[in-house]
């Protein structure tokens, strides 16, 4: 059995132990805005937190987060009811067109703004690696942009 806390719920997982995180997540634990992309770990559909690192969970068998602590889309919001502002910069820019990938872009930009709190556009480039099969990454940029000042109390 695998134990492990999604979006601060204690949950278990009797399955197998090599079932790749994303088929838990949706199958066994129902959450369905984590989604399949390619199941390669490539386009980064898929991409969740595991201990507040973007990770692609079709690649991550279950049994490697024994114990650790995941995050999805679905447990982004604060509590308060709010938008996390990535979320909220992601609406004021409109940047979704088809939608299926933009979980995961979200999960990817709230990682890389930990890290790069005021970045440039090469830091974006060259650090957000998952797909939009629409190719919405101007807009995603701008959006990664806002969500920063946001982080930082700008209003504009």
């Amino acid at each position: 059995m695998v134990s492990f806390k999604i979006n601060s719920q204690e949950v278990s997982f009797e399955g197998d132990p090599g079932t790749p995180l994303l088929w838990v997540i949706r199958d066994h634990l129902k959450l369905q805005g984590t989604k399949f992309g390619c199941g390669i770990g490539q386009c980064g559909a898929c991409t969740v937190h595991v201990d507040g690192v973007a990770q692609r969970s079709c690649v991550m068998p279950v049994a490697t987060i024994d114990g650790r602590s995941i995050k999805t889309i679905e447990g982004l919001a604060p509590e308060d009811g709010g938008l996390h502002p990535v979320q909220q910069a992601w609406l004021e820019h409109d940047v979704p067109q088809c939608g299926y990938c933009q979980a995961g872009q979200i999960m990817a930009a709230v990682d890389f703004l930990e890290r790069f709190p005021d970045p440039s556009d090469a830091d974006i480039d060259n650090n957000i690696t998952n797909i939009c099969r629409c190719g919405t990454y101007v807009r995603i940029r701008k959006a990664i942009h806002r969500a920063a000042e946001l982080s930082r109390g700008e209003q504009s």
